[in-house]
């Protein structure tokens, strides 16, 4: 399942890890959306659209779980702006996977008309898992 997903989003135009993973399939979010810069955070725009457009749950591996503030409050970048589709095991049908690359077609359509968050509040450590985001506009 995860090498179908990974070679079918591939054939797409997504711009994913190669080669695919046995668990996981990793998304360059900065490549698919080249319009956001990172300061806005391209990992959180496409694990928003993958959950409000397909109810599709992800997570961002790039500058919201990574990054860091200097001390003049200006983000240091992670090195990769990655979103992981973990497949475990014995969990999801054909239909699911299949599913999953229908909602990359309505990401597509839409992907150049994208605006990416500021984060509104956000703790002293693991950000990412209390961050809190506006969308740009």
């Amino acid at each position: 399942s995860t090498a179908y997903l990974g070679e079918h989003l591939k054939n797409k135009g997504i711009p994913v890890v190669w080669p695919i993973g046995g668990h996981a399939v990793y998304i360059d979010a900065k490549k698919l959306y080249p319009n956001i810069p990172i300061e806005e955070y391209p990992g959180q725009v496409l694990v928003c659209d993958l959950y409000t457009k397909g109810g599709i749950r992800s997570v961002e591996i790039g500058s919201v779980m990574f990054g860091k503030k200097d001390k003049n409050g200006n983000l240091i970048p992670a090195t990769n702006e990655l979103v992981r589709l973990a497949i475990p095991r014995r969990v999801y049908t054909q239909s699911h996977i299949d599913y999953v690359l229908e909602v990359f077609d309505d990401i597509l359509e839409l992907k150049e008309q994208k605006r990416g968050y500021k984060i509104t509040y956000e703790p002293p450590f693991l950000r990412h898992f209390t961050a809190q985001f506006e969308k740009l506009t």
